[in-house]
C-alpha cells in the first residue's frame, strides 16, 4: 500500500528513463570534452609542436584548427624575429687592453622540434644564446688589438670585421645545437672601463701629439724647401729679366743714338731747336719761373723774326755757318745730290746720295 497515491508501475517506468537521460547528457559532455582535448589551433605567428609523453611527435606549421590525441600536448613556438640583450662584459684585446662591450642578438626559431627538445622556452633560449654570444665575442676580440677599433683613420678600422666574425661563429653554433637561426649580432657599445679611461686617453693624447709634431716638422721642412726654391727661381728670373732689359735698353739707346746722329747730320739747326724745346719742356711747368737774358734763343723762337735755331739775321731755311763748314768738309769726300732730287725746303749742302 502506497502513501503517495501513485501507482507502483508508473513509478518504476519513470526511473529508467531518467537514468537514460542522465547517461546521454554525461556521454555528450564526455564527447565534447574529448573533442576539446583532441582539437587545437595554431596562429599564423607561431608553430605548434605536438609531444606525447615528452617526445616530439610532429610539428604543425599551417595556421588553423588541428586534431590530436587527448594524451598529446601542444607547445606553441613563436616564429617571429626575436631579440635579446646579453649582459655587458669586459674582455681583453690582443694587446692586453681591457674593453667593455654591449651586444644585441636578433634571432628566430628555425627548427621548432630541436628547439623544444633542447630549450623548450624562450627564457631558456635567451640565457643559452647570451652565453654563446659572450663566448664568441671574447674569442674574436682576443685576435684584434685595441687600436684597430679606435683608429683615427677610418680605412684602418677592423670593427666591422669583428662584428661579422662574431655573427658567423654564433650562427654556426646555435643552429645545429638549439635550432635557432641567428639573423644578426651587433656590438652596440665598445668602451673602456672607468678605471682605465683616463690613462688610455692620456696615452692617446701623447701619441697624437707626437704624430702632430712629426707632421708639423715635415710641413716646416717642405715649406723651407719650397721657399728656397721660390727664392732661387725669383733670383734667376730677375737676373734673366735684368739681362734682357739691359740688352733691350742698350739696343734702344744705340738705335736712338743712330737716329739722333742721322737727324743731326740731316739738319743740325732743327736738331738743336728740337733739343732746346725738349729741355724747356723738361724744366718748365706751371709753377716754375725762369729768368733768361734778352738774347736767349727762346725769345728769338717766340718772336719768329729769326731763324729757327740759327744766329740773329739768319732766315729760316738758310744754311748756318756750321752747316757751311760741314758741307765744305764733305764736298771733297762725296758729291752733292742734284737739286731736283731733294725734297722741298731741304738745304742742298745737307743732302747725301
Amino acid at each position: 500500500m502506497t502513501t503517495s497515491g501513485q501507482r507502483p508501475g508508473v513509478a518504476r517506468g519513470r526511473a529508467p528513463a531518467r537514468i537514460r537521460r542522465t547517461a546521454v547528457v554525461l556521454g555528450g559532455a564526455l564527447l565534447l570534452l574529448a573533442l576539446y582535448g583532441a582539437a587545437f589551433t595554431v596562429d599564423v605567428t607561431e608553430s605548434g609542436v605536438v609531444t606525447r609523453f615528452g617526445q616530439v611527435v610532429r610539428v604543425v606549421e599551417a595556421p588553423g584548427l588541428h586534431l590530436k590525441l587527448p594524451t598529446d600536448r601542444v607547445l606553441r613556438v613563436d616564429r617571429r624575429l626575436l631579440y635579446s640583450r646579453p649582459a655587458q662584459a669586459e674582455y681583453l684585446t690582443s694587446d692586453k687592453k681591457n674593453v667593455v662591450i654591449r651586444s644585441l642578438a636578433v634571432w628566430r626559431i628555425a627548427d621548432p622540434a630541436r628547439f623544444v627538445a633542447t630549450l623548450r622556452t624562450r627564457a631558456n633560449a635567451e640565457v643559452q644564446l647570451a652565453d654563446v654570444v659572450l663566448a664568441e665575442i671574447g674569442a674574436a676580440l682576443g685576435n684584434y688589438p685595441f687600436a684597430s677599433f679606435v683608429s683615427a683613420a677610418g680605412g684602418q678600422s677592423r670593427f666591422e670585421a669583428l662584428v661579422l666574425e662574431i655573427g658567423d661563429a654564433v650562427e654556426a653554433y646555435a643552429l645545429p645545437a638549439y635550432g635557432i637561426e641567428v639573423v644578426d649580432v651587433d656590438v652596440r657599445q665598445l668602451y673602456l672601463p672607468e678605471a682605465n679611461q683616463q690613462s688610455v686617453f692620456e696615452r692617446m693624447k701623447a701619441e697624437r701629439g707626437k704624430i702632430a709634431k712629426q707632421f708639423r716638422s715635415e710641413g716646416e721642412r717642405d715649406a723651407s724647401r719650397m721657399i728656397a726654391e721660390a727664392e732661387r727661381d725669383k733670383v734667376r728670373i730677375g737676373a734673366e729679366a735684368y739681362e734682357e732689359a739691359a740688352r733691350l735698353r742698350a739696343e734702344g739707346e744705340a738705335e736712338a743714338m743712330r737716329i739722333y746722329a742721322g737727324a743731326f747730320g740731316r739738319d743740325p739747326s732743327f736738331y738743336r731747336f728740337l733739343r732746346t724745346l725738349q729741355a724747356y719742356e723738361t724744366i718748365l711747368d706751371e709753377k716754375t719761373t725762369l729768368f733768361l737774358p734778352a738774347e736767349a734763343e727762346i725769345f728769338t723762337i717766340l718772336q719768329g723774326d729769326q731763324g729757327i735755331a740759327g744766329e740773329p739775321g739768319i732766315e729760316p731755311g738758310s744754311p748756318s755757318p756750321e752747316t757751311d763748314d760741314l758741307a765744305a768738309g764733305e764736298r771733297g769726300a762725296r758729291p752733292l745730290a742734284e737739286a731736283s732730287d731733294l725734297p722741298p725746303g731741304t738745304p742742298a749742302q745737307e743732302a747725301v746720295p
